[in-house]
């Protein structure tokens, strides 16, 4: 990663998941053929490994890699291991002139295509990548020293691409072959401005050719997950995309469960930049910064290669999830640029307990995303109303009411106002989608 992104997130954890992800495909996973779908889709997860990672950070975190610099014999010797794996797996190059390579400025990109299977999607292209070059030996420009000795950059970015290569294989055993035809992206000097991911959307490489890109997926520094929680950023650069996530996050049988902190922010600090400034929707999975970022201390035995596994398996989701769809991916949300964090808390301000009198009959104060119109988000509970008993809090976004997903503001209001004396309400927090019974005592 180039800079230092940062999202402080302090909404409340979850206490329990539901199988939520199961209402956006109408219950079809009790039937036989969902149900041995699902099998598959698990058993493709279930080949990410943190032992099959561990053995990929530690060969391109290897002193003898020096650094892996854009350009530099370390580089190259880098380029060559991957082109190895990619190899090994039959995925077919998408480079130039038949190769996996896209040269550019003495530096190489590494292009993989596995073709879609729908004759009008296969064109559209869902880019997985993650950056293989770090800094070298350091210096003032590009590290926080000391200077001079192997930066191995464990974190950043060899555990992306050993959770890239990990998701390479999972593709393989997906119960069907993807709609759209998925890109996989090993982008070369990233860490010199990103150059890599820039010059492919200049000058596309001879395997896109008729094709190209919908969506970008990036994985940039996975191996430090603490706490559970993983950082999202992009979600809003299309709507649609923060659910797709949080389907992948948590479906019953191969969900990642993990903490998510969706960050508004955008900054030209790794490779879903180039993307969104070409207007094409990117999502980018981040565990976040440490002490050890740009240091010759980012190193093997400091990542946490278990973390790397439910990451690369929400990563394998979610790129599934959008190859496979068959509705239109949705266009580039421009507004997405002039949003941030400080947005993001305005719009999410929140009065944690509120006594008096509650507006309405389940207690609740809601106020409309712009940007996520069918996921309203709490602002206020009442003491002591049905909502502050079942558990909901402030922050918390509505998904569903009686199995039903809400598809605007004024439409929750409407199915609230609509409901019985009970109501089970689907609310999303931290990334876990939980269900919640209200009951309305007073009528």
């Amino acid at each position: 990663m180039s800079h230092a992104p940062t999202s402080p997130d302090n909404a409340p954890r979850t206490t329990g998941t539901l199988a939520w992800a199961t209402l956006a495909v109408g219950l079809m996973a009790v039937t036989p053929a969902a149900s041995a779908g699902s099998e598959m889709m698990s058993a493709a997860h279930a080949t990410i490994r943190a032992a099959d990672a561990g053995r990929h950070v530690g060969v391109l975190a290897d002193d003898s890699f020096e650094g892996r610099e854009g350009g530099s014999r370390g580089g190259r010797a880098a380029a060559t291991y991957i082109v190895e794996q990619l190899t090994k797996l039959g995925i077919r190059p998408a480079g130039d002139a038949g190769t996996y390579y896209q040269p550019f400025g003495g530096m190489r990109n590494i292009l993989a295509l596995i073709e879609g299977s729908d004759p009008t999607l296969a064109d559209e292209v869902v880019v997985i990548g993650a950056h293989y070059d770090h800094v070298g030996y350091g210096n003032a420009d590009n590290s926080y020293g000391p200077f001079g000795y192997v930066h191995n950059g464990a974190d950043d970015n060899a555990s992306g691409v050993a959770g890239l290569l990990e998701i390479v294989e999972s593709i393989g055993h997906l119960p069907e072959k993807p709609r759209r035809s998925i890109l996989i992206a090993f982008w070369d000097g990233e860490e010199k401005g990103l150059l890599g991911s820039y010059h492919f959307l200049r000058v596309a490489p001879g395997g896109m050719a008729g094709r190209h890109v919908v969506l970008s997926i990036n994985l940039d520094m996975i191996g430090r997950l603490r706490g559970n929680r993983l950082e999202v950023y992009g979600s809003r650069t299309a709507h649609g995309l923060r659910e797709m996530v949080l389907q992948a996050n948590n479906r019953p049988s191969h969900g990642a469960g993990l903490d998510l902190s969706f960050v508004w922010d955008i900054e030209e600090d790794s490779d879903h930049y180039p993307f969104i400034a070409a207007r094409i929707p990117t999502v980018m999975f981040h565990t976040g910064l440490h002490d050890h970022y740009h240091r010759p201390s980012d190193d093997v035995h400091l990542v946490n290669l278990p973390g790397i596994e439910p990451v690369a398996r929400l990563a394998l989701g979610f790129v599934a999830a959008v190859a496979n769809d068959p509705a239109p991916i949705p266009p580039f949300r421009s507004e997405c640029r002039n949003e941030s964090n400080t947005t993001r808390n305005r719009l999410e301000a929140t009065t944690p307990d509120t006594d008096g009198s509650p507006r309405g009959r389940w207690g609740i104060g809601t106020r409309n995303d712009p940007g996520e119109p069918d996921a309203p988000v709490i602002v206020r509970v009442w003491r002591d109303s049905p909502a502050h008993l079942a558990g909901m809090m402030p922050g918390d976004r509505i998904m569903a009411i009686n199995d039903a997903r809400i598809s605007s503001h004024d439409d929750m209001l409407e199915r609230l106002k609509a409901a019985g004396t009970t109501a089970f309400i689907d609310v999303e927090r931290r990334g876990h989608v939980t269900r919640l019974e209200l009951h309305d005592t007073a009528h």
